[in-house]
């Protein structure tokens, strides 16, 4: 029965927020742009990242910021994951030995049941946020050489609620058994092909790119004011959430064009204990509609940091 009212309330929220309801009923009071300040210089962002059985993209993520830390910005990366989930505890301590200029590492622990409702440390984190801007991210997700100084460019004086990059260059739709999937089965720091990706636009801050104003995610936090979003669960949620916090919000983000930003596109959701052949069938088949399964150059998809050197 808890199921059913789970999935009655997770279906009321989904159509709430495609304009069912006005947001007043759960925000009436949404920051306004010119409450805001623009700030200038160097910006301080916060990455903010979860992890559960997901530690071989994970590793694809830190690497690009020791790789290719910022020059014009301060980076706090920000991972929320459970100790249950030792080879992700493994690679946050590899990483947490290495110091790249500009960047902070920010472990953050949370039990399973709260770090599968992703709202939960995305509201936790939007709260404790000392960061200018906050970037609500996912752990296949990274940022390659330039990215994130131009995300500093680019947010100079703004007062936008939230903001989005347009474009992010992803790899196909890769089974479990790729080779860069396989390359990360101990910590380390690995590269990307950059010619494996292609480039794929977006219309507004979806899950993995929705870049919000601090003073807004001090304010309002992250969903915060719709209770359902901050429950505990038996297992890794879809998230729905980002709807709702556009809806929220009243808007579909701003866009920005930046560079260097890239995705490894999969298709098996490990983390999802209820993935069914048919959700595959489907990923599979939109991704081949939009171009995600076109073919690709055959150069390796992956590097290790010793194979680079060896080279």
């Amino acid at each position: 029965m808890s199921k059913l009212i789970n999935r009655l309330k997770e279906n009321f929220f989904r159509l709430a927020a495609s304009g069912w309801l006005s947001p007043a009923w759960y925000l009436p009071q949404c920051p306004a742009p010119s409450e805001l300040k623009g700030r200038t210089g160097q910006l301080h962002i916060e990455i903010v990242s979860h992890c559960w059985n997901y530690s071989h993209f994970l590793a694809y993520q830190l690497s690009s910021l020791v790789l290719y830390p910022p020059q014009n910005c301060r980076v706090t990366a920000t991972v929320f994951y459970c100790p249950e989930d030792q080879t992700t505890a493994n690679l946050l301590k590899f990483f947490e030995k290495l110091t790249p200029p500009n960047v902070s590492w920010n472990w953050q622990t949370l039990p399973r049941t709260q770090l599968f409702r992703r709202g939960i440390g995305r509201n936790l984190a939007a709260k404790a946020t000392k960061a200018d801007w906050i970037w609500f991210t996912d752990c296949d997700q990274l940022f390659h050489q330039g990215c994130l100084d131009a995300v500093n460019h680019e947010l100079q004086g703004r007062t936008d609620l939230l903001v989005f990059p347009v474009t992010v260059s992803c790899t196909p739709l890769l089974e479990q058994n790729d080779p860069m999937l396989r390359a990360t089965n101990k910590p380390a720091l690995v590269e990307i092909d950059t010619e494996y990706f292609t480039p794929k636009t977006h219309t507004r801050a979806i899950g993995a790119l929705q870049i919000m104003h601090g003073d807004v995610a001090r304010s309002v936090g992250y969903c915060e004011s719709i209770p359902f979003y901050q429950q505990p669960v038996d297992s890794f949620q879809h998230t729905y959430e980002d709807r709702a916090l556009r809806w929220l919000l009243r808007t579909q983000g701003s866009p920005i064009e930046i560079p260097g930003l890239y995705r490894i596109e999969h298709s098996t959701k490990g983390r999802y204990e209820a993935e069914k052949t048919m959700a595959k069938f489907v990923r599979k088949a939109a991704a081949k509609y939009s171009g995600r399964n076109a073919p690709v150059p055959k150069a390796p998809a992956h590097s290790t940091r010793d194979e680079r050197r060896s080279a």
